[in-house]
C-alpha cells in the first residue's frame, strides 16, 4: 500500500538576497554550464592501450563535437574543462607550463582554438599548491607565467585545485591569483577550491572574500559516481544552507561539484533528483559523462529545458530545504517572474526512503508559502502536466518514487483583464 504523507506545517522560509560586495568580472551571471573529464575518464593518461578514453586533446574535441551535434550547446551547455592530468610532470626549462606532448601533440592553444571554432568556450585546470592533486606542476612561484600563459591560449575558465597547499594561506593567495588573472586583460571564470579545503583544515572560511574574488567555489567534497555521494551533498548543502545560500548569486555561485547523470552510478530517478536539486541550488550545470554512449532516457534529463530554466533564473537567489521528515523532503527556490510582492517558486519532492513504494506527499500551496490570492499556474517540469491554477488552500498530491522526485514550476498568475488587480496577503 502506498504511504501518504500529509504536511500539517512547513516552515516558511524567506528568501533574502544579500547586496554584499561580490567579484564583478561580468561573467557567469547565470550559473556555468558545460562538461568536464574529472569524475567520468579521471587521470586516465594510457593513450597507448585506451585511445578513447584517455585524457588528450582527441577526447576534448570529441566531446565539444557532440555538444554541438546532440543539441547540448543549444540548451546552453558551452565551457569544455579540461580537468587534471593534461600536463608534463615538469616544466620548461624557463619555467613554462607544458601540455603533454604525446596526448596534446597540437598544443592547448590549438585545442582552445578548436573549441572556440565551435562557438564553445575552453577552460582549464590547475592547482594553487606545489602540485595538481595528481602530481603535476602547480602554479606556486608561477602565478604571473600561468596566467599571462592563460591569457595567450584564450581560456575562459580557470578551476584552481587546493592540494600540496597550506588552507591557512588560500584567502592570501587565491584572492592574489584572481587580481593577477583580470590584469592579463582576458575574461576568464574563476573557479575556486578554497573553502573546501579550509573546512577541511578546521578553517571557517571567509565568505565576504570569497564572493569578492571567485566566481563559484566548491565548499564539500568531490561528487562520486554513486548515490550515496550524492545523498552525502545534498545533505551538506541543506544541513547548511543558512551559512551557504545567502552566498550565492549572479557572478558568484556555490558549486556542489559535477552533475554525474548518465554514468554507472545513479538510477534513472536518483539522476532525475541529482538534476532538480542542483537546478534547485542554483549550481553549476558541469556534466561529466561520456556523450559518446550516455543512454537515451538521461540525455533526456541533461536536455530538460524546463529544468534548465530554473537552474538559469537571472535572480540567481539559491533555494532551500523547507521540510524534512521521515524520509521526505521538499526543496523550495523562488524564482521569476514576480508579480508584486510574490515570487513565482520551483519546488521539488523528494522521496529520500529505499523501502521500494512510492510515497504520496500531500500538502496545500499555503503551506509551501505560496500565498498569492491570485494562484498560481502549476506544472509538472518532468511529466510535461500542466495543473491550470491553484490557490493558497488548494492541496496538492505528487507520488514520489523511492530516491526520486517530483518536480513543480508555479508561477504567479496575472489575470489578463485586470493584470494590476492584486491582492495583497501579507501574513500566513
Amino acid at each position: 500500500m502506498n504511504q501518504c504523507i500529509s504536511i500539517f506545517y512547513i516552515t516558511v522560509i524567506v528568501f533574502v538576497t544579500e547586496y554584499t560586495k561580490a567579484l564583478e568580472n561580468g561573467l557567469v551571471r547565470t550559473p556555468p554550464m558545460g562538461w568536464l573529464s574529472w569524475e567520468r575518464f579521471r587521470c586516465n593518461t594510457d593513450c597507448k592501450n585506451d585511445p578513447d578514453n584517455c585524457i588528450s586533446e582527441r577526447l576534448f574535441q570529441v566531446m565539444a563535437d557532440l555538444l554541438i551535434t546532440e543539441g547540448y550547446a543549444a540548451a546552453g551547455y558551452e565551457y569544455v574543462n579540461v580537468d587534471d592530468c593534461w600536463l608534463e610532470k615538469h616544466r620548461s626549462p624557463n619555467g613554462q607550463l607544458i601540455a603533454d606532448r604525446s596526448r596534446f601533440p597540437s598544443g592547448m592553444r590549438a585545442l582552445s582554438d578548436y573549441i572556440h571554432s565551435k562557438g564553445l568556450k575552453f577552460g582549464i585546470y590547475e592547482d594553487y599548491g606545489n602540485y595538481t592533486c595528481a602530481g603535476y606542476p602547480g602554479i606556486i612561484g608561477h602565478q604571473y607565467e600561468d596566467a599571462r600563459l592563460f591569457a595567450d591560449w584564450k581560456v575562459d575558465y580557470v578551476k584552481l585545485d587546493g592540494c600540496y597547499a597550506f588552507p591557512h594561506e588560500m584567502e592570501k593567495g587565491y584572492s592574489e591569483f584572481q587580481d593577477i588573472l583580470n590584469k592579463t586583460g582576458r575574461p576568464m571564470v574563476f573557479s575556486c577550491s578554497w573553502p573546501v579545503y579550509q573546512i577541511y583544515a578546521g578553517i571557517r572560511p571567509n565568505y565576504t572574500s570569497i564572493k569578492e574574488n571567485c566566481n563559484l567555489w566548491r565548499n564539500y567534497d568531490d561528487v562520486q559516481d554513486s548515490w550515496v555521494s550524492v545523498e552525502s551533498i545534498i545533505d551538506y548543502y541543506g544541513n547548511n544552507q543558512d551559512l551557504i545560500a545567502p552566498n550565492s548569486g549572479p557572478g558568484h555561485w556555490n558549486d556542489p561539484d559535477m552533475l554525474i547523470v548518465g554514468n554507472f552510478g545513479l538510477s534513472y530517478d536518483q539522476a532525475k533528483t541529482q538534476f532538480a536539486i542542483w537546478s534547485i541550488l542554483a549550481a553549476p550545470l558541469l556534466m561529466s559523462v561520456d556523450l559518446r554512449t550516455i543512454r537515451p532516457e538521461f540525455k533526456e534529463i541533461l536536455l530538460n529545458r524546463k529544468i534548465i530554466a530554473v537552474d538559469q533564473d537571472p535572480l540567481g537567489i539559491q533555494g532551500r530545504r523547507i521540510y524534512k521528515h521521515r524520509g521526505i523532503e521538499i526543496w523550495s527556490r523562488p524564482i521569476n517572474p514576480i508579480v508584486g510582492t510574490f515570487y513565482s517558486y520551483a519546488i521539488a519532492f523528494v522521496n529520500r526512503r529505499a523501502d521500494g513504494t512510492p510515497s504520496d506527499i500531500s500538502v496545500t500551496l499555503k503551506e509551501l508559502g505560496l500565498i498569492s490570492l491570485n494562484g498560481y499556474v502549476v506544472e509538472d517540469l518532468y511529466e510535461n502536466v500542466d495543473y491550470g491554477i491553484l490557490y493558497p488552500s488548494t492541496k496538492i498530491k505528487v507520488k514520489v518514487n523511492p530516491s526520486g522526485v517530483v518536480m513543480l514550476k508555479a508561477e504567479v498568475y496575472v489575470d489578463a483583464k485586470y493584470p494590476n488587480s492584486y491582492k495583497y496577503v501579507f501574513s500566513l
